[in-house]
């Protein structure tokens, strides 16, 4: 599979006219059922279709224990019909009462996900970080049960080394096992490591990318900045990223958001969308001012000299 081919599909999942995936882990914790209601609308009437979750969002916040984000995403579908109109991707192996990727596992967490989401399939199944105790054969075995069974559509990895992806791929392509289709890692403009060898295994193995953290904990929003004030969770984390190279990144989001007419949040997702095996760059909103640039990057294009600068900017 080419490049090109790999940045269009997930396997019979087809995002070539919406590459963004909203990220849903802040449904049921920072955004209360109304305002995530609200947002899960204006991302689908912006042009959006993959919505992004986990059976683990978010048992660590107080009060929660897991599956909130998949019940409220649960609600709005039902509350609306629009099941047909999105695409839903969840993950398994930490949520408190699920934890590994042992057979009997996957397969009870997968269907209490689809409980929670008040539906008959999930159209990407992703295993959220890798259980090196589990032997990859049964996981993979388990995985592709869920295909055969029409409770899952694709297979997914996410946080996994490029050698135990190679493994899966080697045990699934040996045991007529389905294939997964997509990886999600962490990449961003200023968190780059993705580029070396799990790059490779993407290519090698025709998996399609789907980045989390994709706006860099936000720095890359471009509230970050020196003498800015930000009430957020995330504050410091992000401020980390204001150092030289940091600075260098927003003055070329800043240049080349001016010259669009655009939110330094929709160059920064625009660049990642363009890099070689992305699909499409995750990333969530709390309210409906975050998510517009969001949905704008899903058609800002940017120009090869624009990708090039902010490469150059960032390396």
């Amino acid at each position: 599979m080419t490049t090109e081919q790999i940045a269009s599909a997930l396997g019979t999942l087809d995002l070539t006219d919406a590459p963004l995936a909203l990220g849903g882990n802040v449904f049921g914790w920072t955004a209360d059922r109304d305002d995530s209601f609200a947002i899960l609308d204006a991302f689908v009437a912006g042009g959006g279709r993959l919505v992004d979750t986990a059976d683990v969002y978010s048992a660590w916040a107080p009060g929660n224990s897991g599956g909130e984000s998949e019940t409220v995403i649960g609600e709005w579908l039902a509350a609306r019909g629009r099941r047909d109109d999105v695409l839903v991707a969840t993950k398994v192996s930490e949520h408190p009462e699920f934890t590994g990727l042992g057979a009997a596992t996957v397969r009870a967490a997968a269907e209490a996900s689809l409980a929670r989401l008040r539906t008959d399939r999930i159209d990407l199944y992703y295993a959220h970080f890798d259980h090196p105790d589990t032997p990859l054969e049964e996981t993979a075995a388990a995985f592709s049960a869920l295909v055969d069974d029409g409770l899952v559509r694709e297979i997914g990895i996410s946080n996994y080394t490029a050698a135990r992806i190679d493994e899966w791929c080697a045990i699934a392509d040996r045991d007529g096992l389905h294939r997964p289709v997509a990886l999600q890692p962490h990449y961003n403009l200023v968190e780059r490591g993705f580029e070396g060898e799990l790059r490779a295994a993407a290519e090698r193995h025709g998996l399609g990318v789907l980045p989390y953290w994709s706006l860099a904990k936000g720095f890359l929003t471009g509230k970050y900045r020196d003498d800015a004030v930000v009430d957020s969770r995330r504050a410091a984390a992000a401020g980390a990223y204001l150092d030289a190279r940091g600075r260098r990144v927003l003055a070329e989001l800043d240049r080349i958001a001016a010259a669009h007419d655009a939110h330094v949040a929709a160059v920064a997702l625009a660049w990642l969308r363009d890099q070689p095996t992305v699909v499409a760059p995750i990333a969530s909103a709390r309210t409906l001012d975050q998510l517009a640039p969001l949905v704008a990057s899903m058609t800002l294009v940017l120009s090869a000299e624009e990708l090039e600068a902010l490469s150059a900017a960032s390396a």
